[in-house]
């Protein structure tokens, strides 16, 4: 399943890069090429074209229904602050990660710095027993964008 998930990201990644950053789509054509049900396509594009990753997903379910993604551009210091006021007051170890491969992928920070972030940001430095350890990565997080911008 890993396979066909990542196989359907990519094309879809292919698709709006080939169209400027934003594409319209029909779940169903997409489950048909890809030999699917419609629900793998929702779980692909539920976790992998989120906000946290910069897109800006709208879905239109029924009869004709379709699904926009939009690549959502926002740079620099811009990005960060976007960044650090969209961080609310917990942040899981996923969500940290997915903010974390956008900065790369907006070459914001290294791959050095990407690989200490995910360092600093594991659930094996900020036990899971914590019950406040979402809390803890959020603020963490939002520290270092605000001494990055």
């Amino acid at each position: 399943m890993a396979k066909l998930c990542e196989a359907i990201e990519k094309f879809i990644k292919s698709l709006i890069r080939e169209s400027n950053g934003t594409i319209e789509i029909q779940r169903n054509e997409l489950a048909n090429k890809f030999n699917c049900v419609p629900s793998q396509i929702n779980y692909v594009i539920d976790t992998r074209f989120t906000v946290e990753r910069g897109y800006y997903v709208e879905s239109r379910r029924g009869g004709g229904g379709h699904i926009r993604i939009k690549e959502v551009y926002i740079r620099g210091s811009n990005y960060l602050m976007h960044l650090v006021t969209s961080i609310g007051d917990n942040v899981s170890q996923q969500v940290a990660e997915a903010f974390i491969v956008n900065l790369r992928d907006y070459n914001i920070i290294t791959i050095r710095e990407a690989l200490i972030l995910r360092a600093a940001m594991s659930d094996k430095v900020i036990r899971p027993s914590l019950p406040e350890k979402d809390q803890i990565r959020a603020a963490i997080i939002k520290n270092i964008l605000i001494a990055l911008v």
